[in-house]
């Protein structure tokens, strides 16, 4: 069972077999692998081809469960619990819909205007470009399974908590007024067939893929330049264990940039293997999916400046916990 779960992480979602095949066919080119030219060429082709492939397979197999949860069903689902539950629900809902916070900012404020509790609303937003199903196969082949079960789990209580406190404070009025007395039509969701839904997740993977690649290669443009380049000690000096504010420099940093996990994940490698803590490079991999400039500019015309300043806050010191966490234990981890 160890084997095969080895070969699983190793060969299927790692692809060891890409990098060695990528790796051979460079050296018999004459290029020296060991050599910072050789090393960042083969980053880059291994990283973008493999990062590739999973992004492709990934939202098809996302996009074809996401078919059965258009967002008419999702209130509907969400509207059948309260309280704390109804928070986990959201967030849990969260996983299976878009791939970046951008994306996921229309389907809040359609969920707001169709009058669910805002804390309900604001964990779903929290968490689905935080944790989805792809951030954690994703992680599982970078990390490993430990790594992307506890990051999704930690992701999940940030919604949770952070809807909770935002349903406690009474802050329906800081929505804009236009999203707050917009008029809903419960319009049914036809049947689709399978063929249906297979011909969505086909449309999906175009539309994201040409949406994405482009920061999937400046993500893996930058990991190689970290990876082959950028002398270890000076990561270790920044963003190793001899710096106690790598987690809040790594947050604030990831804020400024715009891309979702995809583009996060070989920067992420990189800097790990350079000597950065595990938090540090969580951290600012959850800084730049969820609380990218962009999405914030989009959010500010839908809620007003004390929910956005709140909103904002917890998210940053849910994400500075989560990455001290993954600090303290990293060792237990990989």
């Amino acid at each position: 069972m160890f084997m095969i779960g080895s070969f699983i992480m190793e060969q299927i979602l790692g692809m060891k077999w890409l990098n060695q095949l990528i790796a051979i066919l460079l050296a018999a080119t004459g290029m020296n692998m060991e050599g910072k030219i050789g090393g960042s060429i083969l980053f880059f082709l291994y990283d973008g081809i493999k990062i590739t492939i999973l992004l492709c397979v990934l939202i098809f197999m996302i996009s074809y469960i996401q078919s059965y949860f258009p967002p008419e069903r999702s209130k509907k689902i969400m509207s059948r619990f309260h309280g704390i539950w109804a928070n986990c629900i959201a967030a849990l809902l969260g996983t299976v819909t878009p791939f970046c916070s951008c994306s996921s900012i229309p389907l809040f404020i359609g969920f707001t205007s169709a009058g669910l509790p805002l804390g309900v609303t604001f964990s779903f937003l929290i968490s689905s470009p935080m944790v989805d199903l792809g951030s954690l196969v994703l992680l599982m082949s970078i990390f490993g399974i430990k790594v992307a079960m506890v990051y999704v789990l930690l992701g999940l209580v940030v919604a949770v908590a952070g809807g909770t406190l935002i349903e406690k404070l009474h802050l329906e009025n800081q929505v804009e007024e236009f999203i707050r007395n917009a008029k809903q039509i419960d319009i049914p969701q036809e049947q689709l067939t399978v063929k249906d839904r297979i011909q969505y997740a086909k449309e999906k993977v175009a539309e994201t893929f040409k949406k994405v690649f482009p920061y999937i290669l400046i993500g893996v443009g930058i990991g190689a330049i970290i990876h082959n380049w950028i002398p270890e000690d000076i990561i270790v000096k920044f963003l190793g264990i001899s710096n106690p504010f790598g987690v809040i420099i790594a947050t604030i940093a990831g804020v400024p940039m715009y891309a979702d996990i995809f583009g996060c994940i070989p920067i992420a490698e990189a800097l790990l293997s350079k000597g950065a803590r595990l938090g540090v490079v969580l951290s600012f991999m959850m800084g730049v999916t969820t609380l990218s400039l962009p999405s914030m500019i989009m959010l500010k015309k839908a809620i007003r400046p004390k929910l956005l300043g709140l909103f904002i806050g917890i998210c940053t010191v849910g994400i500075i916990v989560v990455g001290y966490a993954f600090n303290a234990f990293q060792y237990l981890l990989i």
